[in-house]
């Protein structure tokens, strides 16, 4: 099975990138299922990157429904290091306009009714989560959106995840511009989590496509405005992903991230005790901790 080092969560119409070489489409299947759609795996820049629809090729899946556990298990299996979700998001401040594009560097958790953690069944693990976003990659990230000198990038900000599929009221949207909330989305979480769970260096570029419905002087938002300034930053997100990929470096033996070892001191459950179906379930995320 081919193998990347990137992988790349998109929504509508990022699901590879032009000039890649070496493309293959992959079946994952994983102990949770099957993910949104099948994977692309291929080089970009001589570096292996995996690009998977977030809600499945033609958008079949509603926020609530992505498979989120079956996509990331499936890019770990595939040998990913770092994930880049590329998500629109509504914007809760004036400075952030419909298509500037954010590097966020927080989550708040407003979802109801999705599965937020890998483990179950006699395994318990407490991961730290005080910064859902790796630093290391999200300077990447900013560093090359501002290295393309023709896009608005800002760096930093909090992203409030609600349930969805429905767009926010007005009264929530003015209660999250209160609590300080700077972006709205659904789709970061449980991904970030989960991410995170699987020792994955996860970072966002959030695409700003409407200012949700508080703002008094712009058009609610509606699935053609998401759709048409989503598109406009697609080629960004491409050139932007393109530059990652030049800078990535194979392994992360020097990273200042914890990423990579979220688990080593996250597992409470007495290993004797783990049920040996268990331990070989999780096998791909904790065997280097129990063997």
């Amino acid at each position: 099975m081919p193998e990347a080092v990137i992988g790349v969560i998109g929504g509508s119409g990022l699901y590879q990138m032009e000039g890649m070489s070496e493309v293959e489409e992959i079946q994952v299947e994983t102990p949770f299922g099957a993910p949104s759609d099948v994977i692309t795996v291929g080089k970009v820049e001589g570096v292996p990157m995996a690009f998977l629809p977030r809600h499945g090729r033609g958008h079949r899946l509603s926020p609530s429904e992505v498979p989120v556990r079956a996509n990331i298990w499936a890019l770990k299996s595939l040998g990913v290091q770092y994930v880049v979700s590329v998500s629109a998001v509504g914007s809760l401040r004036e400075d952030y306009a419909p298509r500037d594009l954010v590097i966020p560097d927080q989550l708040f958790d407003r979802t109801k009714s999705r599965v937020n953690s890998f483990f179950e069944g006699g395994i318990v693990v407490h991961c730290p989560f005080a910064d859902p976003f790796c630093p290391d990659l999200s300077t990447l990230l900013l560093q090359s959106a501002q290295e393309l000198g023709d896009v608005t990038v800002h760096e930093g900000g909090t992203y409030v995840c609600m349930e969805g599929p429905l767009f926010s009221t007005k009264a929530e949207s003015n209660t999250n511009r209160k609590l300080g909330f700077d972006l709205i989305g659904m789709t970061a979480l449980p991904e970030a989590k989960l991410a995170r769970e699987a020792e994955l260096c996860y970072g966002m570029i959030a695409c700003v496509t409407d200012y949700d419905c508080w703002h008094d002087t712009h058009d609610a938002v509606t699935v053609e405005m998401v759709v048409a300034n989503l598109s406009a930053n697609v080629a960004n997100a491409q050139r932007i992903l393109r530059a990652v990929a030049q800078k990535v470096a194979f392994g992360r033996e020097d990273a200042a991230c914890q990423c990579g070892t979220a688990l080593a001191s996250a597992i409470m459950t007495d290993p004797s005790r783990i049920p040996t179906d268990v331990k070989e379930k999780y096998s791909l995320l904790v065997e280097k901790y129990l063997s």
